[in-house]
């Protein structure tokens, strides 16, 4: 179903109604849980498979691929939203997402992996059917939240990934673990 919203031109007498369509969302499981990424900043699915693992990284950053001769981050999002890392099952999957990101005071694209449970459907979720993000008792930062969506009488979390896969959050993660351990 279609949202309509009315919408008024600057020296228009009367309301010409604009017809928003539903967004595309991936959903997918973890701990449980179902969140759910913009179609339109998935790139691919790949089954997960052998990591290299990176000295000195995030918790968060599980390691990185060889994806096509390019080298990609994967992070596993329960460890980035501060809980145990995810078990890896023969349903684990690795989402490959694209995100807006700040490098050298330049917006670029860079593609990052994400370790998801399992990977369930694409929903169209109308504009009406989102609610604003929780501002307290979520599990996970509120930043990271894009809204919420209903779907079949239910809530799926839908993630914000430009704030959630921040590389310079990572950065400034990766410098502060890496003060403690000097310090330590």
């Amino acid at each position: 179903m279609n949202a309509i919203v009315q919408a008024r031109a600057p020296h228009a007498a009367a309301a010409q109604p604009v017809v928003l369509e539903p967004a595309q969302y991936l959903t997918f499981q973890l701990a449980g849980e179902v969140f759910a990424i913009g179609i339109l900043a998935i790139k691919e699915i790949i089954e997960h498979h052998c990591l290299t693992e990176v000295p000195m990284m995030p918790a968060c950053v599980r390691g990185v691929i060889n994806l096509r001769g390019a080298v990609v981050p994967v992070m596993d999002l329960l460890a980035r939203f501060g809980r145990q890392p995810s078990a890896v099952t023969k349903r684990t999957c690795i989402v490959i997402v694209e995100v807006a990101a700040e490098i050298d005071g330049e917006r670029e694209q860079q593609v990052i992996g994400v370790v998801v449970d399992a990977v369930n459907e694409v929903l169209d979720i109308a504009a009406a059917d989102i609610e604003p993000p929780p501002a307290f008792g979520a599990r996970i930062r509120t930043d990271f939240i894009q809204g919420m969506g209903k779907v079949r009488g239910k809530f799926v979390i839908l993630l914000n990934v430009d704030r959630v896969l921040s590389l310079n959050d990572l950065d400034a993660l990766s410098e502060a673990t890496e003060s403690l351990a000097i310090a330590a």
